[in-house]
């Protein structure tokens, strides 16, 4: 027997060993679906019923890179998502052809002036410069990877001049000083992994002028490594600041406060995508997040809905100034707002009783999470445009708008949403999921999970893998710079030498049959129905 045919027995062997083994596997599958009692569509379509849910299961992902055009994606469309990505990579933010807004649909507009600002009229800082590492982009064909080359570029880091400064907390022992209006918002070392944390904190380090929120997980060494400057968020679990029976510890406080990074401590009431206490599933808490927490490792979290501290604003107001007085920092408190009588009884109470915080985050209801229900996601607590206005003229009409800063958060991802948040009565916005693009996040939708496929909202050490720190924690300084020029972009546009300036005159609103109405009467009408 030759070669060929001894090779052409061999070959037919082992395809009827392949199409026996695939008859066998067919087999089984028919007779476990058939007998199987869960799913009806394989009990009367056995094997070929798989079919459907495979592609349930691969929907999102259908939908998100084939299905959904540029503007349909949610909780950020693609256009939204592709121009943070923009930003951060290759720290340019310019587009061509034409705006993809639909202009027939109700929305707010940034008034412009006639006589717009000139660089060199604008009130910048201009001696600070920033020297971060950018992507050029040399090719973008259809069929093969893009070529790029990265290289080193220095830029003005866009911040505030001294005079225009925000000052939290200015009657405080510290106060603490702010030469950018954009920080990042609340995000736990736990909720994000160690890499995520490290890449931020150095990111917003390099970018200057800017501060982390720690989020209610406490303060990890990842937090502090670039050197940024800290708000250090307490929720009702009280992590980091409490001993080991869970009740608050005074003294963990005062080991805090004398950290130099951290300037200011935030009391978390609520948070706009869950107006409950956090969670952190069990998976993801590891030892050091539990030493970090002062909690069991590898046991779910949930903090309580509130505090047991206190119970109403009187005893809040009381508890703020026991922090303020025992660290001689800034003390605001994070806040979901759901009605007008809620922000009235907060200005109210603030101006009989002479006490309150430094500052106010207003959270609005379309922030994001790293796990929530979906109840409380979508139906609890107004979104930022509603409730911005709400707290910003109850404090106005109360008398006690100068002594608290407001910093608002809610999808504010783009200098123009910044500019409307400012206008709205914001003095400062805080970024979260924004920031989270810049390190990698892809909108998986599965923070909650701990297999966040490209190591973001994740702590398991081969995910994080994917992360180089080195790279991207450029990305977030680019991000964040571009932004900053971007604000003070718009403000030249609208007449203004600085971004501190929006107010109400630089805002009108326009509905679906192009009625124009300024702001300000739009504000007549919140201070009316909140009278």
């Amino acid at each position: 027997m030759n070669l060929a045919n001894v090779l052409t027995i061999i070959g037919f062997v082992f395809f009827a060993v392949i199409l026996l083994i695939c008859l066998v596997i067919v087999i089984y599958l028919y007779i476990v679906d058939r007998t199987q009692k869960q799913h009806p569509i394989l009990r009367n379509y056995p094997v070929i019923g798989r079919a459907r849910y495979f592609l349930e299961q691969i929907g999102p992902e259908l939908r998100q890179y084939f299905f959904n055009n540029d503007n349909e994606g949610k909780p950020f469309s693609r256009k939204d998502y592709q121009h943070i990505v923009k930003k951060a990579k290759y720290k340019r933010d310019v587009i061509g052809f034409g705006s993809q807004r639909d202009f027939e649909e109700q929305g707010f507009y940034i008034r412009n002036s006639m006589f717009p600002k000139l660089t060199e009229e604008l009130k910048m800082d201009q001696d600070t410069k920033v020297t971060t590492n950018r992507y050029l982009l040399l090719k973008d064909p259809l069929f093969t990877q893009k070529k790029e080359e990265l290289e080193k570029h220095e830029s003005s880091a866009y911040l505030l001049e001294d005079e225009d400064a925000i000052v939290i907390g200015k009657d405080t022992k510290y106060p603490f000083i702010v030469k950018g209006q954009i920080g990042m918002s609340a995000m736990s070392y736990g909720s994000l992994g160690d890499r995520a944390i490290t890449a931020l904190s150095e990111g917003l380090g390099i970018a200057k002028g800017t501060w982390m929120n720690s989020g209610e997980g406490g303060i990890s060494d990842y937090h502090l490594k670039g050197g940024v400057d800290i708000i250090m968020q307490i929720g009702p679990g009280l992590f980091g600041v409490r001993d080991k029976q869970g009740n608050f510890s005074w003294e963990a406080l005062s080991e805090k406060s004398k950290i130099p990074q951290v300037k200011a401590f935030e009391i978390k009431l609520a948070q706009g995508a869950k107006t409950r206490g956090g969670h952190i599933d069990g998976e993801k808490v590891t030892e050091e997040i539990a030493r970090i927490r002062m909690v069991e490792p590898f046991k779910s979290i949930d903090s309580p809905n509130r505090f047991r501290e206190f119970s109403d604003l009187p005893s809040l107001f009381d508890f703020i100034e026991r922090i303020r007085d025992h660290t001689g920092k800034p003390v605001g408190m994070k806040v979901v707002i759901g009605s007008h009588h809620e922000a009235d009884e907060l200005a109210r109470i603030m101006k009989e009783t002479g006490k309150g915080p430094d500052f106010i985050t207003v959270d609005g209801g379309e922030g994001g999470t790293g796990a929530s229900y979906q109840e409380l996601a979508d139906s609890v607590g107004l979104p930022i445009k509603s409730a911005l206005p709400l707290v910003n003229n109850a404090l106005i009409r109360h008398g006690v708008r100068d002594r608290v800063k407001i910093i608002a958060s809610g999808k504010l991802f783009s200098p123009d949403r910044i500019a409307i948040a400012l206008a709205m009565g914001a003095d400062l916005v805080n970024i979260a999921r924004g920031f989270m693009i810049t390190v990698g996040c892809i909108q998986a939708l599965k923070c909650e999970s701990n297999a966040c496929p490209v190591g973001v909202a994740t702590t398991d050490p081969e995910l994080q893998k994917a992360l180089v720190i080195d790279e991207k924690k450029y990305r977030t300084a680019n991000y964040l710079i571009t932004m900053r020029k971007g604000l003070f972009r718009l403000a030249a546009a609208a007449g203004l030498d600085s971004p501190v300036h929006f107010n109400r005159e630089h805002i009108v609103y326009k509905n679906e049959k192009g009625e124009v109405w300024p702001l300000e009467d739009l504000y007549q009408t919140i201070v009316y129905k909140g009278s």
